[in-house]
């Protein structure tokens, strides 16, 4: 199928964009890669009537270090963020996320704050996002405001983006080359979107129990979960198998996971608690090894 009529804008700053989304209202779209707007424009599920291209908008493809995290641009690409040696060096999580994120050939168009954007719950980087407390830029006809990505979903495509407003960048906290870090999840096939999944970051202290301890959750509810109460259970301990599988189980209690074509609400919860001890243990086995993997 093609696309409903639309018309074509071409933003030549954010300025520019967030003018045309005013002027537009409603109908207006950012257009960055296309690469989920557009499949769900030629199924009619989304009808923009004004497209606005930001993709040429100086700076706004940027991917730079900055003193404690890596700041990602609207036009950053999948495979620019991927291939990055800053973003391999200072926050490798991510990287790691996106050889998971479709298909080589989507991640050459697709960009990572159009993927934030677009809050699929069954998609990789609104998790690492949470687990990673990214902070999210988001432009306005009233300016900047930045918000924590554990405030910036709300459920399924439904986001902290107002009116007239767009994203503009992500950042990114560094990880410090001691913690380690994991996600896994079970698709179908590799490049499809996640029945379950999860993201974790485990710091150790010399006696080897958790400092610091990060896990969420994706492809299991209406948005990605950050699991307290898994975080809980593993802050202070040594650990241990057992304590792995305890605060796998505790990342799931108040779950209610969703259900459909793909498995059983049982299902996705049992799922989610194995990928979840999975990506702990991961995470473990790296802090203890005390390099990047």
């Amino acid at each position: 199928m093609k696309p409903p009529k639309f018309e074509f804008v071409r933003a030549d700053s954010v300025k520019g964009a967030i003018a045309a989304l005013s002027e537009y209202g409603e109908g207006a779209r950012i257009l960055a890669g296309g690469q989920s707007l557009v499949p769900m424009m030629n199924l009619r599920i989304a009808r923009p009537t004004h497209l606005i291209d930001i993709t040429r908008i100086p700076g706004l493809d940027r991917v730079e270090e900055h003193s404690d995290g890596v700041v990602i641009g609207a036009a950053a690409r999948h495979y620019a963020v991927e291939g990055s040696d800053v973003v391999k060096r200072v926050c490798p999580l991510v990287p790691e996320a996106l050889k998971l994120v479709a298909h080589e050939t989507i991640r050459h168009r697709g960009t990572v704050c159009g993927s934030l954007a677009h809050a699929d719950p069954h998609s990789e980087l609104p998790a690492v996002a949470v687990a990673l407390d990214a902070v999210i830029t988001i432009a306005g006809p009233l300016g900047e405001r930045h918000v924590p990505a554990s405030e910036f979903y709300f459920g399924p495509f439904m986001t902290a983006v107002g009116p007239s407003e767009m994203v503009t960048a992500v950042k990114f906290p560094a990880i410090p080359s001691s913690a380690g870090y994991a996600i896994a999840e079970f698709a179908r096939t590799h490049g499809n979107f996640a029945i379950a999944g999860a993201v974790s970051i485990i710091e150790l202290d010399a006696d080897g129990s958790v400092r610091r301890a990060a896990l969420s959750l994706f492809g299991l509810a209406s948005r990605p979960l950050r699991a307290s109460m898994a975080e809980q259970a593993l802050l202070g301990k040594v650990p241990t198998a057992e304590v792995i599988e305890r605060a796998a189980a505790a990342a799931l209690e108040g779950v209610e996971c969703s259900e459909d074509m793909h498995g059983s609400a049982a299902y996705r919860t049992n799922i989610g608690r194995v990928y979840a001890a999975r990506v702990i243990g991961t995470a473990v086995a790296r802090a203890n090894a005390g390099e990047r993997q």
